[in-house]
């Protein structure tokens, strides 16, 4: 007799995935006792301990990382078994979408609402991560899709494009070197850019810009997000790439100037990602066709 429930691999999934009773129980929409208890009785049916609990930290048992990925493996199983018989048309159920740290600021603030109102049964879930780690969720089965920058070279994902933008420069606005608009490609201002770090796409398509002369800023400073870059650019650090959607978000920063490139602009082209033959596919289409719509308003 099977005595393992899928509720409660979700309880473990969850709980694994945030490390916190609390938040796990907020994410599976039930109350912590009720979830505390599932993992307990999960804990017995399996002769294991799969956390380990502390006052203020919860952590996950030897015995609870060996059985984590099957049980995340059932569950996307019985996900795309439920998926495979949804109509075409629906938007229901829970829908697991990443976005990468340069695009998820900016994007979400106006997508959601219209979301939300559009299809009131769509469960969204999201994930904010660089690009290598949502390539590797998605293709583990933890996430459904994902929103990057283009290219992203893995034959077992497909893209589905949805939009285009340019690339601004972030300038001090009290700068006294400051070159007049538009900046060309092989401007003095750029041997000042700074870049994220490591592992950030927007790093790369920075680089890409700047052929024509050597950034010394580089080397010296290095920030995890864009609003960072931007608050040290503020205070006449260096200057930074920005893309169009941070645009209007740069503007509400004292001590900041956006300034245009000399055309043809710098451009980066985003899109949906998706598991190549998913079935998902329906979601992804109506998903994708919001997005450009938003980007469009």
């Amino acid at each position: 007799m099977i005595r393992t429930s899928l509720r409660q691999l979700e309880y473990f999934e969850a709980l694994a995935e945030t490390l916190h009773f609390g938040r796990a129980a907020a994410l599976c929409g039930v109350t912590q006792p009720a979830l505390s208890a599932q993992i307990a009785e999960l804990e017995e049916v399996l002769g294991c301990r799969l956390f380990n609990r502390a006052r203020r930290a919860v952590s996950l048992t030897e015995e609870g990382q060996i059985l984590l990925p099957q049980a995340t493996g059932i569950l996307q199983s019985t996900r795309s078994f439920e998926s495979s018989g949804r109509r075409p048309s629906t938007m229901q159920g829970r829908f697991r979408l990443g976005l990468i740290p340069t695009i998820a600021p900016y994007l979400l603030p106006p997508l959601l609402p219209v979301l939300r109102q559009s299809f009131p049964a769509f469960q969204l879930e999201l994930r904010e991560a660089l690009t290598p780690h949502l390539t590797d969720a998605l293709l583990a089965g933890e996430i459904d899709a994902f929103v990057a920058a283009l290219p992203i070279e893995d034959r077992q994902m497909m893209a589905t494009p949805l939009f285009d933008e340019s690339f601004f420069l972030a300038v001090p606005a009290s700068d006294p070197d400051f070159i007049a608009p538009p900046v060309p490609p092989d401007s003095p201002a750029l041997e000042r850019l700074m870049l994220l770090e490591e592992g950030h796409c927007l790093r790369e398509q920075a680089l890409a810009v700047c052929t024509q002369v050597k950034p010394v800023a580089m080397k010296r400073f290095g920030a995890t997000s864009l609003t960072t870059l931007l608050q040290m650019v503020a205070n006449e650090l260096g200057v930074t790439l920005i893309p169009e959607m941070a645009v209007a978000s740069a503007n509400t920063i004292a001590g900041l100037k956006i300034v245009p490139f000399a055309k043809p602009a710098p451009t980066r082209a985003i899109a949906l990602f998706q598991r190549r033959n998913g079935l998902r596919g329906q979601e992804c289409e109506q998903l994708c066709a919001l997005i450009r719509a938003t980007w469009a308003a």
